[in-house]
């Protein structure tokens, strides 16, 4: 496994004042709904107690398409899935993920995770993408989801602006026990928006959806490089947990048909504040053609 970021302190948001649990985030942007200020009267409140959130995203890759191994074979993925999340790896250390933010994952495989004795204790949302298509074995359809060992509210799916007959949308709830939001999407490709103006929007649209909180995990797979000038939104207003400093760099998440790293597709954006460790593996994932992005955030 490629080298962690050890506990990397992160920069202050200026001017961060929003909690996570107001009604909405941001302004409007491209005709998204927005969202309140901090609080206008002014009220001294109470900061939130210490919280740790051990992360992980995942495009599970859980369609039966080509370069993607498990897309006919649900169930298999389904258990894979619940293993990754059971153990995963994050600063040589071997941990229990209690937040999972998955991408391109059906709505059958999320009703399993349900069922597993192991997340009994866990809240599932999830969203499926406007024209996604069916699943193989009657799975649904596929979309993106919020998995967290926490009582999840106000969850609700946002359109994001996107390409015709291939529109996107992301999912964003309130894990009240860390007091924290929680977003997750999945970006247009570069094939679906070869010259970035979607994703460009798509950035902003979920930036603004994410909101300035004084804690906010915003993952996903958003399918452009760190120095891709469309992610700019989201680094302004935030860290991601494998960048370096202010550098914008990270370990390499999507792979070939033949399991070699390509590039970093998948992040975990999060509140400057915060601290974290974040590790790739570095080994081939069989199971889809992204390799897992997990985490553990401490939130002071």
């Amino acid at each position: 496994m490629r080298a962690p970021r050890a506990l990397i302190p992160l920069l202050s948001v200026c001017g961060a004042a929003a909690v996570v649990t107001a009604a909405g985030v941001g302004a409007d942007i491209d005709g998204l709904p927005g969202g309140g200020p901090a609080h206008a009267d002014g009220a001294v409140r109470k900061p939130p107690p210490k919280a740790t959130v051990t992360a992980l995203t995942w495009n599970v890759c859980g369609t039966a398409e080509p370069g993607c191994p498990l897309g006919a074979r649900p169930a298999e993925l389904a258990k894979r899935v619940a293993d990754q999340l059971h153990t995963t790896e994050v600063g040589g250390r071997k941990v229990r993920a209690n937040a999972a933010f998955l991408q391109e994952i059906c709505s059958g495989q999320v009703e399993a995770l349900k069922k597993a004795s192991w997340f009994a204790s866990w809240s599932w949302e999830f969203a499926a993408y406007p024209d996604g298509r069916a699943c193989a074995g009657n799975q649904g359809r596929p979309g993106v989801a919020i998995g967290a060992r926490a009582a999840l509210t106000g969850a609700r799916p946002t359109r994001l602006p996107s390409p015709s007959g291939n529109r996107r949308v992301a999912l964003c709830g309130e894990a009240a026990a860390w007091r924290t939001r929680l977003c997750v999407t999945q970006f247009s490709s570069p094939a679906e928006d070869p010259q970035g103006e979607w994703r460009r929007k798509q950035a902003r649209a979920y930036a603004d959806l994410a909101g300035t909180g004084t804690r906010v995990i915003a993952g996903g797979d958003l399918a452009a490089t760190p120095e891709n000038a469309a992610l700019d939104p989201l680094y302004r207003a935030y860290a991601e947990c494998d960048q370096s400093g202010t550098a914008r760099t990270g370990g390499k998440t999507l792979q070939d048909w033949k399991g070699t790293a390509l590039e970093k597709d998948d992040y975990l954006f999060i509140t400057k504040s915060a601290t974290a460790s974040c590790s790739v593996p570095a080994s081939a994932t069989k199971a889809s053609d992204h390799r897992p992005l997990s985490a553990v955030i401490r939130f002071r």
